[in-house]
């Protein structure tokens, strides 16, 4: 029995020399490869080891260190064992983990190459080959499948992205499955969708979609905005309708009157939704909304679907969208908040001795030799007016769009700056073009910086639409240059312009130069004491040792303080330390009079054009 437990060791020993070995590939990390054992060792593991645990012999008490050293070695061996077993595992989960990398990556660069595969119908399909569109955009691949599944939900993306089919295609085409599942039909003052704009202009522009894609779907939409006389809509209204496009108070205008009913509306579309809640249309809405919602807590009511589009949503304006609208789903392309990428843009800085008048000109009188369209953004109306009265003094043909100008008269005003053939290729406007307007521009101008980088978003909007390419130049004074630094900045890196305002740059400037200022004091202060402390030693270490502990010798002990307050007086050290104390003194006012005279310093006759990847070069005429 002792001699079959020895062999037993040594075989397994033996064995778990040979049991392993490395093998290594081209593109893998080396790893063990296990051979399979003989039928030796197999033989072997099988017998004698069930017959070392039933009987301890002599041998195992007289050599414990030997059993211990095996014990040790067939512990390592399992351990071994263990770790090439796992190894093999971890391999192809990396490989794995690769290829799911891979196909997240597909999966974002894969979008749907044309409409059919977005499951839309042959009349829809109709309607695109009219309007020459083959191709889906990015928030067409993610809403028209969303919208389809009747959810309510939020689309975000910038502008000129084609959020309007987004939103129509689908909705149409639901309202034709409706008519054939649930016998839907068409009635007067009963509209089944109701697409709410922020401005009559918005309307008329979503209107002009609706109708192109009415000539193949075979739906009825009109238009009901305010600006235009109530008696030709209420006409409209009295006739077989599905789809009604307005402005939130004419509408409600005719709710009150009794010219059109909520009880068959299905699909409700806010259109510009941050535009709505952000400037004033918050109450309105909410009062379109209240029937609606008393009606869907009905037991046999459907209830209806709601979409909002927008091509900005502040924190705030999300808020908002949230509480009115329990459990809507948000649906962002990835370029919400981001610069365009077709636009190129400028940043004209401003020192103070130019003109900013004829810094406009020059950088105008470019584009219009070239026959380009041009928009000129102002803050204010003097402002407008100002640049309106300068432009046309210099022979240059505008037109205005601003809050003062009549409604009928901003129609005749963008008519004729988007005509081909007219000879008004500038327009003056303020923010109330900023958002909603589907025009052919080239280069957007801001005499005057906006206050916001949402408001900036939506101008750069007006140019670059649909893959198209333009250019955007700011006019750049010293009061915006924080601003305009920090959006150059943002885009540069590309990032989100969501939250940048003039308050918010100015605030974290204060906050980082203080910052700055404390971490500045806090360093002299340590040098200062670093020095003391240095010069303490100094002193100490200079003076004479005691020459006995029972000697008292008050008079050399006097002169000794004197010599060392002298030799302090005159040492170098003592200069340097008095300036300093005075530098922590006024270190305030000496870095405000640093600044003002850096600021004074600015002067310059040309201007200083910086491009959003940091560039910079002097603006010459041809730029």
């Amino acid at each position: 029995m002792v001699g079959a437990s020895r062999t037993i060791l040594s075989l397994s020993l033996s064995s778990s020399s040979s049991l392993f070995t490395f093998s290594r590939t081209s593109n893998f990390v080396p790893f063990l490869r296990l051979h399979k054992p003989s039928s030796i060792f197999r033989h072997a593991l099988r017998r004698p080891l069930c017959a070392a645990a039933a009987a301890p012999t002599e041998t195992n008490i007289a050599e414990p260190d030997q059993l211990k050293h095996t014990i040790l070695l067939e512990r390592l061996r399992l351990r071994h064992l263990k770790e090439s077993a796992a190894k093999p595992q971890q391999r192809p989960s990396s490989v794995v983990g690769i290829g799911e990398d891979q196909n997240m990556k597909s999966k974002k660069k894969k979008m749907a190459e044309s409409f059919e595969e977005l499951g839309l119908s042959e009349e829809v399909m109709g309607a695109l080959k009219e309007m020459n569109i083959e191709a889906p955009t990015e928030i067409q691949c993610i809403g028209i499948p969303a919208v389809m599944e009747r959810k309510s939900v939020v689309l975000g993306s910038h502008t000129g992205s084609g959020k309007t089919l987004a939103y129509l295609l689908p909705i149409v085409q639901l309202m034709r499955e409706d008519e054939a599942t649930l016998g839907k039909i068409t009635k007067p003052r009963r509209p089944r969708t109701v697409v709410l704009c922020p401005t009559r202009e918005l309307s008329e522009q979503v209107y002009r979609v609706a109708k192109s894609v009415s000539h193949h779907a075979r739906f009825r939409s009109i238009l009901v905005s305010g600006g235009s006389r109530i008696r030709p809509q209420e006409d409209s209204l009295n006739n077989a309708i599905d789809m009604v496009v307005g402005t939130p108070g004419r509408i409600l205008q005719h709710i009150e009157e009794g010219n059109m009913v909520y009880g068959d509306i299905a699909y409700l579309v806010l259109d510009e939704a941050d535009t709505m809640f952000d400037r004033g249309f918050g109450p309105d809405i909410r009062k379109f909304l209240a029937p609606l919602k008393q009606r869907a807590l009905k037991t046999n009511d459907q209830g209806f679907q709601t979409v909002l589009v927008t091509a900005t949503m502040t924190t705030a304006v999300q808020k908002l969208v949230d509480e009115e609208f329990q459990g809507i789903e948000h649906l962002r392309t990835s370029t919400l908040h981001k610069k365009i990428a077709n636009a190129r843009h400028d940043f004209v800085k401003l020192s103070g001795s130019e003109d900013k008048l004829e810094a406009l000109l020059q950088v105008l009188e470019p584009s219009l030799a070239k026959g380009s369209k041009v928009m000129v953004f102002c803050n204010t109306l003097n402002s407008s007016r100002a640049v309106d009265h300068y432009l046309s003094e210099n022979q240059v043909s505008t037109v205005n769009y601003h809050g003062e100008v009549p409604a009928e008269q901003r129609v005749e005003n963008l008519k004729k700056f988007k005509d081909e053939e007219g000879d008004c290729p500038t327009l003056v406007c303020t923010d109330l073009a900023a958002r909603g307007l589907d025009l052919d521009v080239d280069h957007v101008i801001m005499f005057d910086f906006p206050k916001n980088s949402i408001d900036y978003l939506h101008r750069t909007g007006r140019t670059a639409r649909m893959g198209a390419k333009g250019k955007v130049t700011s006019l750049i004074s010293r009061k915006d240059q924080m601003l305009a630094a920090r959006i150059e900045e943002a885009m540069r890196n590309n990032e989100s312009l969501e939250a940048l305002t003039n308050d918010n740059v100015r605030r974290d400037a204060a906050r980082t130069q203080i910052t700055q200022e404390k971490g500045r004091s806090v360093k002299q202060i340590r040098a200062v004491s670093k020095q003391r402390n240095t010069k303490d030693r100094g002193t100490s270490s200079s003076s004479p040792p005691a020459r006995s502990a029972g000697v008292k010798t008050p008079v050399r002990k006097s002169t000794s303080v004197r010599k060392s307050t002298s030799g302090r007086a005159s040492s170098p050290p003592e200069k340097s330390t008095k300036p300093k104390r005075k530098i922590l003194k006024t270190v305030g006012s000496r870095s405000i009079a640093a600044r003002g005279k850096k600021g004074s310093e600015r002067t310059g006759k040309k201007l200083s054009v910086v491009g959003f990847r940091g560039r910079s070069s002097a603006a010459r005429p041809s730029s």
